[in-house]
Protein backbone atom coordinates (compact mmCIF):
# COMPACT_ATOMS: atom_id res chain seq x y z
CA UNK A 1 0.00 0.00 0.00
CA UNK A 2 1.43 3.69 -1.00
CA UNK A 3 1.16 5.11 2.68
CA UNK A 4 -0.25 9.05 2.70
CA UNK A 5 -0.72 11.12 5.87
CA UNK A 6 -2.97 9.81 8.20
CA UNK A 7 -6.50 11.73 8.23
CA UNK A 8 -8.92 9.38 9.39
CA UNK A 9 -9.37 6.90 12.25
CA UNK A 10 -9.77 4.21 9.48
CA UNK A 11 -6.33 5.32 7.86
CA UNK A 12 -5.17 5.52 11.83
CA UNK A 13 -6.26 2.26 12.59
CA UNK A 14 -5.39 0.13 9.16
CA UNK A 15 -1.49 1.85 9.84
CA UNK A 16 -1.14 0.82 13.39
CA UNK A 17 -2.48 -2.56 12.10
CA UNK A 18 -0.44 -3.07 9.36
CA UNK A 19 2.55 -1.59 11.96
CA UNK A 20 2.11 -4.35 14.10
CA UNK A 21 1.88 -6.86 11.04
CA UNK A 22 5.50 -5.97 10.09
CA UNK A 23 6.59 -4.72 13.51
CA UNK A 24 9.75 -6.96 13.35
CA UNK A 25 11.03 -6.22 10.00
CA UNK A 26 14.63 -6.17 9.10
CA UNK A 27 16.33 -2.63 8.67
CA UNK A 28 17.11 -1.33 5.37
CA UNK A 29 13.99 -3.95 3.62
CA UNK A 30 11.34 -3.06 1.51
CA UNK A 31 8.70 -4.18 4.62
CA UNK A 32 11.55 -2.25 7.30
CA UNK A 33 11.74 0.94 5.51
CA UNK A 34 7.52 0.56 5.70
CA UNK A 35 7.28 0.23 9.23
CA UNK A 36 9.69 3.58 9.26
CA UNK A 37 7.47 5.39 7.49
CA UNK A 38 3.88 3.69 9.11
CA UNK A 39 5.66 4.89 13.07
CA UNK A 40 6.02 7.75 11.73
CA UNK A 41 2.73 8.35 10.45
CA UNK A 42 1.45 6.99 13.63
CA UNK A 43 3.32 9.07 15.87
CA UNK A 44 2.01 12.05 13.64
CA UNK A 45 -1.38 11.28 13.74
CA UNK A 46 -1.26 10.24 17.57
CA UNK A 47 -0.08 13.88 18.70
CA UNK A 48 -2.21 15.74 16.89
CA UNK A 49 -5.60 13.58 17.88
CA UNK A 50 -5.09 12.11 21.27
CA UNK A 51 -3.11 14.01 24.39
CA UNK A 52 -1.73 12.50 27.07
CA UNK A 53 -1.67 13.70 30.25
CA UNK A 54 1.75 15.33 31.37
CA UNK A 55 3.60 13.59 33.78
CA UNK A 56 5.53 14.91 36.81
CA UNK A 57 8.44 14.02 37.06
CA UNK A 58 8.84 13.46 41.20
CA UNK A 59 5.90 11.14 40.78
CA UNK A 60 8.09 8.82 37.50
CA UNK A 61 10.98 9.24 40.01
CA UNK A 62 9.27 7.97 42.81
CA UNK A 63 7.26 5.21 41.00
CA UNK A 64 10.81 4.02 39.81
CA UNK A 65 12.34 4.24 43.04
CA UNK A 66 9.21 2.02 44.66
CA UNK A 67 8.92 -0.10 42.05
CA UNK A 68 12.78 -1.16 42.02
CA UNK A 69 13.03 -0.93 45.84
CA UNK A 70 15.05 1.97 45.91
CA UNK A 71 15.62 4.78 49.00
CA UNK A 72 16.37 8.34 48.77
CA UNK A 73 20.33 7.29 49.48
CA UNK A 74 20.25 5.30 46.54
CA UNK A 75 19.65 8.43 43.95
CA UNK A 76 22.89 10.08 46.21
CA UNK A 77 25.35 8.60 43.40
CA UNK A 78 23.07 9.58 40.54
CA UNK A 79 21.76 13.42 42.02
CA UNK A 80 24.87 13.93 44.63
CA UNK A 81 24.64 14.88 48.23
CA UNK A 82 21.87 13.33 50.62
CA UNK A 83 20.70 17.19 51.01
CA UNK A 84 20.32 17.34 47.19
CA UNK A 85 18.44 14.04 47.12
CA UNK A 86 16.19 15.22 49.88
CA UNK A 87 15.88 18.36 48.32
CA UNK A 88 14.65 17.65 44.75
CA UNK A 89 12.21 14.40 45.88
CA UNK A 90 10.80 17.07 48.29
CA UNK A 91 10.38 19.25 45.12
CA UNK A 92 12.57 21.89 47.08
CA UNK A 93 14.55 22.39 44.57
CA UNK A 94 14.73 21.87 40.66
CA UNK A 95 16.30 18.65 39.21
CA UNK A 96 18.79 20.35 36.85
CA UNK A 97 19.78 19.62 32.90
CA UNK A 98 22.51 17.30 34.03
CA UNK A 99 20.59 15.23 36.91
CA UNK A 100 17.61 14.75 34.12
CA UNK A 101 19.87 13.24 31.73
CA UNK A 102 21.29 10.79 34.87
CA UNK A 103 17.93 10.01 35.69
CA UNK A 104 16.39 9.28 32.38
CA UNK A 105 19.10 6.96 31.67
CA UNK A 106 19.87 5.28 35.02
CA UNK A 107 15.53 4.29 35.34
CA UNK A 108 14.97 4.72 31.05
CA UNK A 109 12.89 7.30 31.61
CA UNK A 110 11.60 9.11 28.13
CA UNK A 111 13.41 12.76 28.33
CA UNK A 112 10.30 14.68 28.10
CA UNK A 113 9.44 13.39 31.52
CA UNK A 114 11.86 16.23 32.60
CA UNK A 115 10.76 18.84 29.59
CA UNK A 116 8.56 20.75 31.93
CA UNK A 117 10.73 20.19 35.41
CA UNK A 118 14.51 20.56 33.93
Amino acid sequence: MNWKVLKTEEDYNSASIRMMEIFHAEPNTPEGDELDLLIVLVKDYDEKHYHLPELDALDVIKYKMKERGMKAKDLEPIIGSKGHVSAILSGKREITLKMAQKLKDYFSIPAEVFLHSA
